[in-house]
């Protein structure tokens, strides 16, 4: 029997050469530069702020980091003791740091300079309702201030908060039909207030307004299985398809960009260890100016930056 990856080359192959624009992307070497007698644990999230200071959420020592976009260089570290599980990272339109610990069930807001704003989640009790998460897994913050949040893995619903903090309401539960989740895994919003979903489990991609209403799906070998994504300033999105977490290589592991119709405009990266590859490619943000960083967890461990060629 085929593998999964097989399949999916098979039906790339048949779709002709044309599918996708050229790579046109390239790894930077020795980025970021780490502190000596240091290496990241696995990076869950990153994120860009408009400093172009790039934030990091790993698995280690000092889980939130802020590197340089341009040079690399260690700007900022915090975190020791806060955090059971890291995971989500998203950068508001205030520079503020918003973050998912999976295993604590709680998500936090921090300023620019590690100061605690805003604390959600009951520490180490899982729940349903307007106060507790089941291992959250990423942020969505609206220029308002209102947030959604993709509760995850314990939950297959989104909830949505106003800019103080109270909750609104929430939509979704498990399932396989529109609206419906299995391990919604990312979340992000366009500039029109559309909410986007990476229903991981569902090998799909979920479009809401910002009431929860269905607006469509998209799933298919060209988008593979969707396990985080970010709406960048150039009005595309950026998806990672993550692959279909087979125990033994071969994976997939690429970035997608994409317009807001669904239409994959072109793909990089690719499964491995070595420059421009990744192994379990979990999170993607995009600068400014168009600089791409993706984080990798499990075996990967790293966070490359990729720019245009």
């Amino acid at each position: 029997m085929r593998s999964t990856y097989a399949r999916f080359l098979v039906t790339l192959l048949a779709a002709g050469t044309s599918a996708f624009a050229a790579d046109n992307y390239q790894v930077v070497h020795g980025w970021p530069i780490l502190p000596d007698d240091f290496a990241f644990g696995q990076v869950s999230g990153v994120g860009v702020d408009s400093h172009n200071h790039v934030w990091v959420f790993h698995r280690g020592p000092n889980p939130v980091m802020a590197f340089d976009g341009a040079t690399g260089k260690l700007v900022a570290a915090f975190g020791n003791g806060l955090f059971k599980q890291t995971h989500g990272l998203t950068v508001d339109s205030h520079d503020n740091i918003w973050l998912t610990d999976a295993n604590s069930h709680q998500i936090f807001e921090f300023n620019h300079d590690g100061q605690l704003l805003m604390t959600k989640g009951v520490k180490d009790r899982p729940g349903l309702d307007a106060t507790h998460f089941n291992r959250p897994t990423d942020i969505a913050v609206a220029p308002t201030g209102e947030f959604f949040v993709s509760d995850g893995y314990g939950n297959s619903r989104v909830v949505k908060f106003d800019s103080q903090g109270k909750f609104l309401f929430d939509w979704g539960k498990k399932g396989n039909g529109p609206g419906e989740f299995d391990t919604p895994h990312g979340i992000t919003l366009d500039n029109q207030g559309r909410v986007y979903v990476a229903d991981r489990g569902n090998a799909r991609i979920q479009v809401f307004d910002s009431d929860g209403k269905f607006l469509a799906q998209w799933k298919g070998p060209q988008i593979g299985r969707p396990w985080a994504l970010h709406y960048a300033q150039d009005g595309f999105l950026y998806v990672v398809d993550g692959g279909d977490l087979n125990p033994e290589p071969p994976d997939r592991a690429r970035i997608l960009k994409m317009d807001l119709q669904g239409k994959v405009i072109e793909q990089f990266g690719s499964y491995g260890k070595y420059d421009g590859q990744m192994y379990w490619p979990h999170h993607v943000a995009v600068a400014p100016n168009g600089d791409v960083y993706v984080g990798d967890v499990s075996l990967g461990m790293r966070v490359q930056k990729f720019v245009k060629k």
